[in-house]
């Protein structure tokens, strides 16, 4: 079952999770952005494997990834804890690793992405 990448919606995602505010999101806010990027993320996720998997498994590149994308998949699992700060770090962090994501992904086109 194919899955369709949205990259417009995804950016969108990402930018507002990336935003510097003067007044922080409320806490629920920042339970929906965490949503959407998490399940941005376990979409995007497959694609970049699969690709990373291409690569010589010997080589730096090929550790190099692997090393990010297990990062990624450790720090989706995380949740937001307990506070307010910490949701806002980890909304970012979140956004920061699926635009690395969708920059990385094979079946989305780079133009516009960063």
């Amino acid at each position: 079952m194919a899955t369709t990448i949205d990259r417009d919606t995804m950016q969108k995602t990402i930018s507002h999770g990336l935003t510097e505010r003067s007044t922080p999101l409320r806490f629920e806010e920042l339970t929906e952005l965490e949503q959407l990027l998490r399940g941005h993320i376990h979409l995007l996720l497959p694609g970049v494997e699969a690709k990373v998997d291409r690569l010589w498994h010997g080589g730096r590149e090929w550790y190099r990834h692997r090393a990010h994308l297990d990062g990624i998949r450790y720090q989706a699992d995380q949740g937001l804890g307990a506070g307010l700060l910490s949701a806002q770090l980890q909304v970012r962090q979140l956004a920061r690793d699926c635009r690395w994501l969708l920059e990385q992904h094979p079946d989305v086109r780079r133009v516009g992405c960063r």
